[in-house]
């Protein structure tokens, strides 16, 4: 079953177990985030806050909505012991048939209305994410929807937003980003407003793409729909020609001011870390507030563990995949294992490629530094257990020829190691481990055997042992 709107997702979830509705009374203060976070580090079931400090008469907050595999696997549809490697596959074969979405003339986004005036950002429940960030955080799980003012193109993308008063808000908007190239390359020089929409509590597949990264000029909207086998539905908004998916929670509608700029930050983002301080950022002026009764928001507490990561390391590892195939490497496998923040892909290709740390690098480090460690391993290695990764980089990366440095690139200021000269002049490089043996070694001269249960002992052996190991006593 593909979800319309994010309470039948809700629904779907409790019913196998992987959300627990908190009844009791929580503080949107920290106190949301806090149990949120937990939950992620010990990959528990996602939380529901159904009442918050403050806000007895509606509003509700739903904490990590994909931030397991098993929430991912239902919100495609599938069994949630489905593996990662047949998810990715699936994932794979729906987006590469993206499917075009209908527009309709009503939606429960629509129930209630803010206009003008009596725009009031605080009348919903926008969690305090972080101790030490800048503020609280309407935007974390979201999709923020503009467009290109040349062109047809409809972009849906996750920029984090916090309020700053009741009817302004503040994000990290960077020039690189679609949204960023479009605002600082086509608005703010001729000093127009940008028109904007965000959109909150969207269903699962919608908010997944507007986190993804595709390429400049296609619209996330069609792959949201690949990825649902049918067209996403979508409404007029109130005040604009930006069209929002019609099932959404809260639509909030304006403008981005091209010659008003407010403090934004300090936020602790995906690394895992809060790194910079606040910094002045165009501010997004709210003409209008649309929204279903008793409604939610969703929120995404970046942090140490796996969050709601998963669905871009899963995008990000199959354009990585593709983009090597083009360019004709041999290449088997790749994962970007959400426990490493996405900043790490893993890639397993075919024995005996010479100079395969330098292709790999020319192709993935061309342009943008996004992902700045990329692990090189033979196809003998599971790329989705990470012990066996981490036994391949101890024992088959040579700390000399095994490492491989990138030359500076544009790429993203999040990372904590950067120093602040780096993270101003936004120059990033990265590096390559080699954990392939070299393509010169022979299997009977120069490769060691590798000491493993599958490798080691009979196949015939193996499978009594399998086959008898309830009886051993092991559960």
């Amino acid at each position: 079953m593909i979800f319309k709107d994010l309470r039948q997702f809700i629904d779907a979830l409790e019913r196998t177990g992987d959300l627990v509705r908190i009844k009791q009374e929580v503080d949107w203060d920290l106190e949301a985030a806090a149990i949120t976070a937990r939950s992620c580090e010990i990959q528990g079931p996602a939380p529901f806050f159904e009442r918050l400090k403050d806000y007895p008469e509606g509003g509700r907050l739903f904490g990590a909505p994909l931030a397991t595999y098993r929430r991912l696997a239902i919100a495609l549809g599938f069994d949630p012991n489905i593996s990662v490697k047949e998810l990715m596959t699936e994932y794979e074969r729906r987006i590469k048939r993206p499917v075009k979405p209908i527009i309709v003339k009503d939606g429960p986004c629509n129930e209630n209305r803010m206009l003008g005036t009596d725009v009031d950002l605080y009348r919903f429940p926008a969690p305090m994410v972080h101790n030490g960030d800048g503020g609280r955080y309407v935007g974390t799980w979201h999709i923020v929807v503009t467009k290109d003012p040349d062109s047809e193109w409809i972009n849906w993308g996750m920029y984090r937003l916090m309020i700053h008063n009741k009817r302004n808000l503040v994000g990290l908007l960077m020039p690189f980003q679609h949204l960023g190239s479009i605002l600082y390359s086509k608005y703010i020089p001729k000093r127009l407003p940008m028109p904007f929409a965000v959109v909150l509590g969207a269903s699962p597949l919608c908010s997944l793409v507007a986190g993804v990264s595709f390429k400049k000029g296609e619209s996330e909207v069609d792959y949201a729909g690949g990825l649902s086998q049918e067209p996403i539905q979508l409404i007029k908004c109130e005040t604009n020609d930006l069209l929002v998916p019609a099932y959404a929670e809260i639509v909030i509608e304006g403008e981005i001011l091209p010659n008003v700029k407010l403090p934004e930050g300090p936020f602790g983002e995906f690394p895992g870390y809060r790194t910079g301080g606040s910094n002045l950022s165009p501010a997004l002026q709210v003409k209008a507030i649309t929204y279903r009764n008793n409604p939610i928001i969703c929120m995404c507490t970046e942090g140490i563990g796996i969050t709601d990561r998963i669905g871009p390391s899963i995008a990000g590892a199959i354009e990585i995949k593709n983009r090597l195939l083009r360019h004709g490497i041999n290449v088997v496998d790749v994962h970007m294992p959400p426990e490493m923040m996405s900043l790490v892909a893993v890639v397993s290709v075919k024995a005996k490629q010479a100079n395969i740390a330098s292709k790999i690098m020319d192709v993935v480090h061309k342009h943008r530094t996004l992902v700045p460690k990329i692990i090189i391993v033979d196809e003998d290695i599971d790329i989705f257990n990470l012990a066996e990764v981490a036994h391949a980089f101890a024992t088959r990366c040579h700390p000399s020829r095994g490492t491989t440095i990138s030359p500076e690139r544009e790429g993203w200021t999040l990372f904590p190691y950067l120093s602040p000269q780096e993270r101003a002049e936004r120059k990033v490089t990265g590096v390559i481990y080699d954990c392939t043996w070299p393509p010169d070694w022979t299997r009977e001269r120069d490769i060691p055997v590798r000491l493993s249960f599958g490798q080691s002992f009979p196949k015939e052996l193996q499978d009594k042992v399998i086959s008898k190991w309830n009886s051993y006593g092991f559960k």
